[in-house]
């Protein structure tokens, strides 16, 4: 276990800018590095980080405290104060580190575990690296969503899962796709990128959200009846999946930017709500012509930038509302044949 304070001091990075095949990283991700220290400073007393791993470039000696038995495992390692040490793994987590104690010097005295190796020159150093990734597997947006409980949108995402009548027994909670003959019509990650959407710059409190997003979707729900016959249990999940484009994440996120739009006039649900009534004349069918090149592209929904901007111009189209200036640009792009 290792002081935060030391972290920086003793625990080199290679960041110069020299060829991959004589570095043992990958270059540092400056991007990555506010958000991971913004992560430990507001979880001071919970943050969690897995171990570095460094290898140690000196001559490093290892006692014990015993001869024999169990003793012979435990002991002292010591370290020449002019040993070089090198994170072979962790290095988005020294910069942030760094970074956070120089916001809160009071960090410095939590701990982090280090694996270390001893330095056995470059090729091992990469192989490490290599080995150290080959592995590993980024979770799901839909698990995160649904073991996130610092953030209050993934909990009003996970809420409207498991209690709207719009969404409840409808949402697949670890994937974030969905195979042919799967019984769920929506992916627990887009709902989150929808309500994203939906409330993005709204300044509502955490109660008023939940009520708005509820409020919204269950708006939503009574236009689109395909929703309410698999629910009924007159089509099945996979059927309207297959011939219908309305409960792709596509659809779901276009249609909270469009619910945003109208919610930053008024969240007075007897205003906005029936602005809404001409998504009733949708033909949200994949073999409606007008999605080819908007939400589908050679066949295949996409949820490409450009893709969710020409989806939600259709819609503003089809409710009266005006395009934005970049939605405009798209729009205008899509009409020349060039999206």
């Amino acid at each position: 276990m290792c002081p935060l304070r030391l972290i920086p001091r003793i625990f080199l990075f290679d960041e110069d800018e020299i060829a991959p095949e004589v570095r043992a990283q990958r270059v540092l991700n400056k991007g990555r590095l506010p958000a991971l220290a913004r992560y430990i400073l507001d979880n001071p007393d919970d943050y969690v980080f897995s171990a570095l791993t460094a290898s140690i470039d000196g001559d490093v000696t290892f006692e014990s405290i015993g001869d024999q038995g169990a003793g012979m495992r435990a002991g002292q390692i010591r370290v020449p104060m002019a040993a070089r040490f090198l994170i072979n793994d962790g290095q988005h987590r020294r910069a942030a580190i760094e970074l956070a104690l120089k916001d809160n010097p009071d960090l410095g005295d939590e701990t982090i575990a280090v694996v270390f190796f001893h330095d056995a020159g470059l090729a091992r150093s990469q192989q490490m690296f290599a080995d150290l990734n080959r592995h590993a597997v980024r979770p799901s947006r839909s698990i995160g969503v649904l073991y996130d409980h610092r953030d209050d949108l993934a909990g009003l995402t996970r809420l409207l899962a498991l209690k709207s009548p719009v969404f409840k027994q409808h949402v697949e909670m670890a994937s974030s796709t969905l195979s042919a003959r799967s019984s769920k019509l929506f992916t627990l990650s887009a709902l989150h990128s929808a309500n994203q959407s939906l409330l993005q710059g709204l300044k509502l409190k955490k109660k008023a959200a939940e009520e708005v997003a509820q409020v919204f979707w269950e708006r939503i729900d009574t236009l689109v009846p395909e929703w309410q016959m698999v629910r009924n249990r007159a089509m099945t999940a996979a059927d309207v999946r297959r011939d219908y484009i309305h409960s792709h994440g596509i659809a779901l996120h276009a249609l909270g930017r469009i619910g945003n739009t109208l919610l930053r006039e008024s969240v007075d649900p007897q205003k906005w709500a029936p602005r809404l009534d001409p998504l009733s004349k949708v033909d949200w069918a994949r073999s409606n012509p007008a999605w080819e090149g908007r939400a589908i592209i050679g066949g295949k929904v996409s949820k490409s930038h450009t893709q969710v901007t020409l989806t939600v111009n259709y819609l503003r189209h089809a409710l009266g509302l005006p395009l934005s200036p970049e939605e405009q640009r798209a729009e205008d792009a899509y009409q020349r044949g060039e999206a």
